[in-house]
């Protein structure tokens, strides 16, 4: 997790990027891509569950981003702002499956090899010898929450936005983002206590 310091400088750049693109330099949305990229695709695989999708959705993502240079406004974290629209995006193609599930197909072996390398990137070095089991465990029993709580949980453990952040995202208030938190870590402690231990205490 970053920083407060390193939080409050990459805000600033990504803010700066975004005058820029307002201004006409369209390249600057390649700093915003270089930097986001990444966390959006960790994001929105775990939330769609299918690689192809994440990959359309974060691309999707920054078309958003460019389209909608003239009215972005550097008010609140950047990331807050870009997140939202990954959200509203991955939420619109979840009602998109939920009508037509048979056009929900998803590549499972490359599903599975893209997320054994965000696990792999995710494991501390003294979790080393639980290996993948543990990860795949936590990222099943994640998989299953309700759509609400997941997302909190996404954010918060995934992302490491604050409640209030993760309040801007979704348009609500930090008090239901710590109740959507504390619902989703006891739904998740009774699911794995036996397997894992406690998680997210």
């Amino acid at each position: 997790m970053k920083s407060d310091k390193e939080g409050s400088e990459r805000d600033a750049a990504d803010k700066a990027a975004m005058t820029q693109l307002r201004e006409g330099n369209d390249l600057a949305l390649n700093a915003i891509m270089e930097h986001w990229e990444q966390p959006l695709l960790s994001f929105l695989y775990r939330y769609t569950t299918n690689w192809s999708v994440a990959v359309d959705l974060a691309q999707e993502t920054f078309v958003k981003v460019f389209q909608s240079r003239m009215r972005y406004r550097p008010k609140g974290q950047f990331s807050t702002w870009l997140f939202s629209i990954a959200m509203n995006l991955a939420r619109n193609e979840a009602r998109w499956r939920k009508r037509n599930p048979q056009s929900a197909m998803s590549g499972a072996a490359e599903d599975e090899r893209q997320l054994a390398a965000l696990d792999s990137a995710e494991i501390r070095p003294d979790d080393a010898a639980a290996g993948n089991d543990r990860a795949r465990m936590v990222r099943e029993a994640i998989r299953e929450l309700p759509g609400d709580l997941r997302t909190v949980v996404l954010l918060s453990e995934y992302e490491g936005m604050t409640q209030r952040e993760i309040g801007d995202v979704l348009g609500c208030t930090p008090k239901a983002v710590e109740t959507r938190l504390y619902r989703a870590r006891k739904l998740l402690r009774d699911k794995l206590k036996d397997a894992v231990g406690d998680v997210m205490a």
